[in-house]
């Protein structure tokens, strides 16, 4: 299998949502939901590497589902907003390593 690149993951997400979710949802819900999926993920971070137990009910839930969840969402957003995640994201990848580039390399709290 080849691997997913994220402009065949928008299409995917776009023929998903046409033919099983019928339509994508307004903007504002989409949001709603990303946020809602970012809760999910923070709960399962605190249950299991802070100081937090799962409770019975959230006994099973899995990260990698969470994230997966939270990657699906953002996908319906760039969609129903016409954003290119891959050109939006070497975009930001550029303005943050010239941005960035000797700052981290220079703060004393990063290194070894």
């Amino acid at each position: 299998m080849s691997e997913l690149t994220i402009k065949k993951a928008q299409q995917i997400v776009d023929k998903w949502i046409k033919t099983v979710g019928v339509r994508y949802f307004s903007e504002l819900t989409i949001l709603a939901q990303l946020v809602e999926e970012v809760g999910e993920i923070a709960r399962i971070m605190s249950r299991t590497y802070g100081d937090q137990s799962f409770k019975k009910s959230e006994e099973g839930k899995k990260l990698a589902d969470e994230l997966a969840d939270v990657l699906f969402v953002l996908i319906c957003l760039a969609n129903r907003t016409g954003i290119d995640i891959t050109k939006a994201l070497e975009k930001n990848i550029d303005k943050k390593t010239k941005r960035d580039k000797k700052r981290h390399q220079n703060n004393l709290k990063l290194k070894k």
